[in-house]
């Protein structure tokens, strides 16, 4: 219990510390969903509550109704927010809107950790400082690249590079912690082939129904560019996969086979430890930080999309070095990343003993069932 309550203290501190750059003193409000709602912890909010208030700052909560097709901020929401110094939030309402630009955000950081087993771990106790450097790192080899692959054991095989261009800004516009993913790169200049295993899935932007879209087999989705050019692999799944796309387009008005953009997971203390189908919500929105897990926002002309395919193990070259290989990040592959992971050794330990629990089915790949 003792080192439990060691390592929820120093989480604590990364996240209120180290992520929102806090003080003792502040006031912290705590936005959370009501008791009817399981995707987060129920207990979560008081825990971090809590360790809060043991660090000086004044808590107040703020309950709200998970709604999955949120259109506005609600303004009781935006004025609490606006009163407190830092706003966390364990609501998904924040991970909807992560990508619209909004005065209130400056104060918000949306919780990846979705229970006291995840906050509590490594995942949550690694300097987040470290990631912001490793994140900053990765978005400069890879915007400076001649050339990027990306291939998995399934069959994915795709290239490209994002030099020269000037795309959109594509990132959130709200704190991530913990801080697992690098910035998106737009799909403007590759093309290739992604296999598809398991499911299609949401996002985490709107939450429809079905959520998922099962795949028998290996489904391959071409792409050129922005645009998915072909499915091919089973005709069952190649029909499901078209008619999915179609149905969530005509629910949103938006265009189905538009691809937007891609990254990889880069903390390797992120684990989820069921299966993906014990919870697709949970697992599409928690599991993505893992660096055996690289995703694309597909479906829609906008970041994220409404639809997300998932890769597991993969390896990224970029201009011939093997910066994920396999499923295994090494940041030492980096330029100047020996330097980071001197900077910032907790990095140094959870790179060393990475989390393996990705939500892979019992045939160790993804799986609808």
């Amino acid at each position: 219990m003792e080192a439990r309550e060691k390592k929820a203290r120093a989480a604590i501190e990364n996240l209120l510390f180290r992520c929102a750059g806090g003080r003792s003193g502040q006031s912290l409000l705590i936005v959370h969903e009501s008791d009817e709602h399981d995707y987060y912890d129920q207990d979560l909010h008081e825990s971090i509550a809590d360790h809060a208030k043991a660090l000086g700052f004044y808590v107040e909560f703020f309950p709200i109704r998970f709604d999955p097709e949120i259109k506005a901020i609600p303004e009781e929401l935006e004025k609490a927010s606006t009163s407190a110094d830092h706003t966390v939030f364990l609501a998904r309402l924040a991970d909807q809107v992560r990508f619209v630009q909004h005065k209130t955000f400056e104060n918000w950081i949306i919780s990846y950790a979705l229970d006291q087993d995840m906050l509590f771990s490594d995942f949550g106790v690694v300097d987040y400082q470290g990631f912001v450097a490793l994140k900053n790192a990765i978005n400069s080899f890879m915007k400076e690249a001649a050339h990027i692959t990306v291939t998995c054991p399934a069959g994915t095989h795709f290239s490209g590079n994002v030099k020269d261009l000037e795309p959109e800004q594509s990132d959130v516009h709200v704190k991530r912690f913990p801080l697992s993913i690098f910035t998106p790169l737009t799909t403007e200049n590759f093309e290739g082939r992604i296999a598809q295993n398991g499911f299609l899935v949401g996002t985490g932007s709107q939450y429809y129904t079905p959520y998922a879209c099962a795949l028998k087999n290996t489904l391959f989705i071409e792409f050129s560019g922005h645009r998915i050019t072909d499915f091919k692999g089973d005709k069952a799944d190649t029909d499901a996969a078209k008619r999915h796309y179609e149905f969530v387009a005509e629910t949103y008005d938006i265009d189905p086979f538009y691809i937007h953009s891609w990254h990889a997971g880069m903390h390797p203390s992120c684990s989820f430890d069921q299966p993906a189908s014990a919870s697709f919500e949970r697992w599409s929105g928690a599991a993505f930080g893992n660096p055996r897990l690289l995703h694309f926002h597909t479906c829609g002309k906008f970041p994220p999309g409404e639809i997300s395919l998932n890769l597991v193990d993969p390896t990224v070259t970029v201009d011939g070095e093997k910066i994920w290989d396999a499923g295994v990040l090494h940041p030492q592959r980096l330029p100047a990343g020996n330097q980071l992971l001197e900077e910032f050794p907790s990095l140094v330990d959870a790179f060393l003993t990475p989390a393996k629990n990705i939500g892979l089915g019992q045939a160790g790949r993804l799986s609808y069932f």
